[in-house]
């Protein structure tokens, strides 16, 4: 018999462990070479792992189980024979129900009824009377025992009888709720454990400060409506939100290179490129994809690349190397209503910049007050390594990018910065 055995691939550079977050088959399953047998869970991503040949599979881990990278999660038999067809394993349980429900048993159905009608339970002179802290709640409501059906013993009216009663009296008291009460504990994944350490360790081991600011999206709402069946046509991708803050971000990166920078022990470490990370909400939580050299890139490269990391995180694609590292972070809480917020770092980054929801707002404009689509920015940053001046003047320079597009972002010339 050749047998083989599975291990658990390693996910990337420094995982040693994955955890098995679902069998997608059952113990005993034919499957096929490169079916999807299993999704696991690392430290930074959720992945699938393909069977690596067609046989039968014994799992040797259970659901939830942290392995070590190389382990033997399950074994395949590759001399098993493939089973001939699904249908007559399908179309057994049909042959079990029939015998279920004969026509002779049908009269027998609606006689079972009759028995249970006097089923009662015996009269005593327990009966319909309330317990002594029954009665207490029906007086001090003001009910009478006779509207209230006693659950206890011989029909005895017992306190919870009695506060179940008082409820539609009192119109529904908080201290008598009777809607559904229960709980259901899940465990965290890997993923979503390590992500709250990381949050935790950036909150303890951080000078963390934040930011504010507001930009005017009345250029860009202009670009987008003016270019955006064109952009399409000729690019294939949308023209959105994200190309702009992005070219802005590297931009005001260049400018002010020690956002662009992280703390390595006692040193600090200055990038000359700008790997943008993008924050994207996905099944399994939010990843941070990142954009490489993000400042090379013209605004149709940023939108295809956004779209089709965005599309990996949804259907669950998106590898550890395409999340690994990062300069700098964008998040836009404002696609789910979020006014104002503030972010907190991605380390070893040591800043990023949350953006918001469009607000149409009335601000002052040349002495005059107009209604504007106005967008609150923040940024959180590392005050270990970033001054108040430069994250106030990174700030102010993204401010300027968005609220000016054509001159800073595109050079003067709408048209041939957004590539038509």
């Amino acid at each position: 018999m050749s047998v083989l055995e599975m291990k658990v691939p390693s996910p990337g550079e420094s995982i040693t462990e994955v955890e098995i977050a679902t069998w997608l088959v059952k113990d005993g399953d034919y499957v096929e070479k490169d079916q999807p047998i299993a999704e696991v869970d690392s430290d930074k991503a959720t992945l699938e792992l393909p069977a690596e040949q067609s046989g039968v599979i014994t799992l040797k881990a259970e659901e939830g189980d942290v392995v070590q990278v190389g382990q033997v999660v399950c074994l395949i038999d590759m001399d098993a024979a493939r089973p001939e067809g699904a249908a007559p394993a399908a179309e057994a349980p049909k042959q079990e129900e029939a015998p279920k429900a004969p026509k002779a048993a049908e009269p027998a159905k609606q006689e079972a009824p009759k028995p249970a009608a006097p089923v009662a339970a015996p009269q005593t002179y327990a009966t319909g009377a309330p317990s002594p802290a029954a009665k207490k709640i029906l007086d001090e409501k003001g009910m009478d025992a006779a509207q209230v059906s006693g659950t206890g013993r011989d029909g005895r009216i017992t306190k919870t009888d009695a506060e179940l009663a008082a409820v539609p009296a009192l119109g529904g008291s908080p201290m008598t709720a009777t809607g559904a009460r229960t709980t259901t504990t899940t465990k965290l994944s890997v993923l979503r454990r390590k992500i709250a350490q990381r949050l935790v360790s950036v909150k303890n081991e951080t000078a963390m400060l934040t930011t504010f600011n507001e930009v005017d999206m009345s250029e860009i709402f202009r670009l987008r409506k003016q270019y955006k069946e064109e952009f399409a046509q000729k690019h294939g991708v949308g023209l959105g939100f994200m190309s702009f803050f992005t070219k802005a971000v590297t931009r005001a990166l260049q400018m002010y290179p020690d956002v662009n920078a992280s703390i390595d022990g006692d040193f600090k470490v200055n990038y000359d490129f700008c790997d943008i990370s993008i924050a994207v909400s996905g099944p399994k939580g939010l990843m941070v994809p990142v954009l490489r050299n993000a400042e090379n890139m013209s605004f149709a490269s940023v939108e295809a690349n956004i779209k089709d990391l965005a599309i990996k995180v949804r259907d669950g694609k998106i590898t550890v190397d395409e999340m690994t590292g990062g300069t700098f972070t964008i998040t836009n809480g404002g696609t789910f209503g979020s006014m104002m917020s503030t972010p907190i770092i991605n380390p070893p980054q040591s800043a990023i910049l949350g953006m918001h929801n469009i607000i149409q707002r009335p601000v002052a404009v040349d002495g005059q007050v107009v209604i504007r689509p106005m967008m609150y920015v923040a940024m959180s940053y590392d005050h270990r390594i970033i001054d108040g001046k430069e994250s106030v003047g990174f700030l102010v320079a993204v401010k300027e990018g968005i609220d000016n597009p054509v001159e800073i972002l595109l050079g003067g010339d709408e048209r041939k910065g957004l590539g038509l």
